[in-house]
């Protein structure tokens, strides 16, 4: 069993067919239909179930993904520890909630490149929960999150601060009675879902409405068109605030502040990349 087979295994569990791991490996498709046949008849034993719709692991298949994990992340940690370079290259995949991403990073990142041409960083977006568990499964390097976090294998770094503001539509009235409107936000694992819920319990809100939205713009649009409310970083509702889309109000001192961490599993080899990248986010 080699590690170019363990790989091609891992893509194929991965994508859920030959195909697509074909194309995510850049390798001809009839190779690795063979490498998959020639390990399943070295461990005398099926790994893929087949079907029309793809290809899903057997037991004994989602055994073997466990060990080929486990192998390839130390096969890669010993290649790190022996490349730590002054000059960082290679890929940096960075995760980030999406009011981070879109008013902090781009500057950050536009910095990081003209530093380090040589490394190739990819941003990604998502919810605070979702992040964590995409670092702590080695598919990502670090990620921009809400803090703190509580996790004995994650280090952070404090990146930035935020203040949590309330928003509504232009000319509405006093904070309390906002507070009766439909709350606009992200999916389940919204930081400021989580936060604007205990908000309401203590303020006596026992029967509210939440209503889901996808992106930061749906938010912004549907709270000017009325919809409702939302909870959302002051940096990222200025530019609606001056346009007149919104407005926005304070909310006790309590409530209003967000810590934005970048976060990177602490027990695992950096690469020069990460290192580098964490030590400009800790700067800004």
């Amino acid at each position: 069993m080699e590690s170019g087979d363990l790989r091609i295994f891992q893509a194929v569990a991965r994508e859920g067919s030959i195909t697509k791991a074909a194309q995510a490996l850049n390798y001809v498709q009839s190779n690795v239909t063979s490498r998959i046949q020639f390990l399943e008849a070295e461990l005398k034993v099926p790994l893929f179930h087949r079907s029309n719709r793809g290809m899903t692991l057997t037991p004994a298949g989602e055994n073997l993904l466990e060990y080929a994990n486990a192998i390839l992340l130390l096969m890669d940690e010993a290649v790190q520890s022996t490349q730590y370079s002054e000059h960082p290259a290679g890929p940096l995949r960075i995760g980030s909630i999406e009011t981070t991403a879109v008013i902090h990073l781009t500057t950050m990142i536009a910095g990081y490149h003209s530093r380090y041409p040589d490394v190739h960083l990819s941003l990604i977006t998502g919810e605070t929960h979702d992040l964590l568990h995409k670092v702590l499964d080695h598919k990502l390097d670090g990620a921009f999150v809400y803090g703190p976090i509580d996790q004995p294998d994650i280090g952070h770094v404090a990146a930035y601060e935020e203040e949590l503001v309330l928003i509504a539509e232009p000319g509405t009235s006093e904070l309390h009675e906002l507070l009766h409107r439909p709350m606009l936000f992200f999916d389940v694992g919204c930081t400021h879902r989580v936060k604007a819920e205990r908000f309401l319990r203590e303020s006596g809100m026992h029967s509210y409405q939440i209503r889901e939205f996808g992106t930061l713009e749906m938010i912004l649009n549907g709270v000017s068109a009325g919809l409702g409310v939302s909870l959302l970083p002051k940096s990222s509702i200025r530019k609606a605030e001056e346009a007149g889309r919104i407005t926005s109000h304070r909310l006790p001192e309590e409530y209003r502040k967000l810590q934005v961490w970048l976060i990177y599993r602490c027990n695992t080899v950096l690469s020069s990349a990460m290192s580098r990248f964490l030590e400009m986010a800790g700067q800004g």
